[in-house]
């Protein structure tokens, strides 16, 4: 059985300290016997062991940091590889255009860092937006990919996948966090939204950054009930909608930045996902 971390950091620990004082106690009476000055020099010999120990402390628990830390990444790219497979059956059955959903989380995470969010806020954030389709596991076939117009009745329960959504990342410990994009991406700055009719500020910003990307690419990209829009009538669109569907701050922000966070939404060259989430 695998030794614990912390057992073999004390066992080398003592065992150094132990030498230390035995050969350390051998030499200094081989040396200086019977002197007068033999206390001073015992001093001297115990603050070079609290130094010496304390050295080898720092490097044993930095060792063990490290070596924790890439434990960590291994799990959290497992983590998130296995979200992936998940996320591409959602956007096959949604018949969602190419790499649909790791494309707005990669837009929608370059919108984030422009917004000021960063370290775990923006951890969940990314995978808020890769997940944010979640819930219409959930709607029937029938609804989700139907080529015309939705009745009344079926978009009520088009709209539950949202609830659907934020319930099943609650579920989870390590998505707990990132639940706030599922339920609340399709709230509207003015309070016509749903599920909860939230206004303003009181949306989580997560959610405002994610409907500014989602809806530009629900627009600029063709649809089972749709042509894709030209990008000059999507940018009016979100200029237009500024302040009533979205967050004035975050389209100004993302159109001012538009060309860098555009670019994020190109497909990646390799299989591998960008660190946006661990950053």
């Amino acid at each position: 059985m695998t030794k614990r971390p912390q057992l073999r950091t004390v066992v080398l620990y003592v065992s150094v300290s132990a030498l230390w004082i035995w050969f350390s106690d051998h030499a200094l009476n081989a040396v200086a016997g019977d002197r007068a000055d033999l206390p001073f020099l015992q001093s001297i010999k115990g603050w070079f062991f609290v130094l010496g120990t304390g050295a080898l402390l720092y490097w044993m628990l930095g060792r063990d940091m490290r070596r924790l830390q890439q434990a960590t990444q291994r799990l959290l790219d497992g983590q998130e590889q296995a979200l992936r497979v998940l996320v591409s059956a959602i956007d096959i059955r949604h018949k969602e255009t190419g790499d649909h959903s790791g494309r707005v989380m990669r837009m929608a995470t370059g919108l984030a860092r422009v917004a000021g969010v960063h370290g775990d806020a923006l951890r969940n954030l990314s995978f808020g937006a890769l997940l944010h389709d979640i819930g219409k596991l959930a709607v029937p076939d029938a609804i989700l990919v139907k080529p015309g117009r939705l009745d009344e009745g079926e978009i009520a329960v088009m709209r539950q996948h949202a609830r659907f959504g934020g319930d099943m990342l609650q579920r989870v410990d390590f998505l707990r966090g990132a639940s706030d994009i599922p339920y609340s991406h399709h709230e509207r700055w003015d309070g016509a939204g749903y599920p909860a009719g939230l206004r303003g500020e009181a949306i989580p910003l997560a959610a405002r950054i994610f409907s500014v990307v989602d809806i530009w690419d629900a627009l600029i990209s063709p649809r089972v009930y749709k042509p894709a829009w030209p990008e000059a009538d999507v940018l009016d669109y979100l200029r237009k909608v500024a302040g009533s569907q979205l967050d004035p701050r975050l389209v100004a922000l993302f159109i001012e930045h538009y060309d860098d966070i555009k670019a994020l939404g190109e497909p990646p060259e390799t299989a591998e996902p960008p660190r946006a989430a661990l950053s």
